[in-house]
């Protein structure tokens, strides 16, 4: 799931003779909540049932979820889904925007925190605890 810096694409945007010929050779159409999920999971040897168990979701929802009959899951639903897919900050930050919530915000205390635990790939009961612990909503 190697996909190219932004950097680099706004390089290849800036040094394009045109937008329309720059369009032509990136695919740039935004992936859907189910598709990114699935392809985490194949990314990540992963099952289904697993992670919807693992990040508390209730299991019709999570069907939902990953079949695309459900669109939007709540931000703290959507990073309870990246905790348990084991997922890198990129591959959050990815995750929330194709469930069309906010990126994670290091300026903001709650998301530093969530910033930390991800990069020491921390259970998410222990992210939970941590937030309580911090004075923080947990995460469901």
């Amino acid at each position: 799931m190697s996909e190219p810096l932004t950097e680099e694409l706004l390089d290849e945007l800036r040094s394009s003779p045109s937008a329309t010929a720059y369009l032509e050779s990136h695919e740039t159409s935004t992936r859907t909540l189910a598709t990114y999920l699935c392809e985490l999971l194949d990314a990540h040897g992963l099952k289904r049932k697993d992670v919807v168990r693992e990040a508390g979701i209730d299991t019709t929802y999570g069907y939902q979820l990953f079949t695309g009959a459900r669109k939007n899951p709540s931000r703290d639903k959507t990073l309870a889904l990246a905790f348990a897919l084991g997922c890198s900050l990129r591959e959050t930050d990815r995750l929330l925007q194709a469930a069309g919530a906010s990126r994670l915000y290091v300026k903001e205390r709650r998301d530093a925190i969530i910033v930390f635990c991800l990069d020491h790939h921390t259970p998410l009961a222990k992210v939970n605890e941590t937030l309580y612990r911090m004075g923080e909503n947990t995460l469901g």
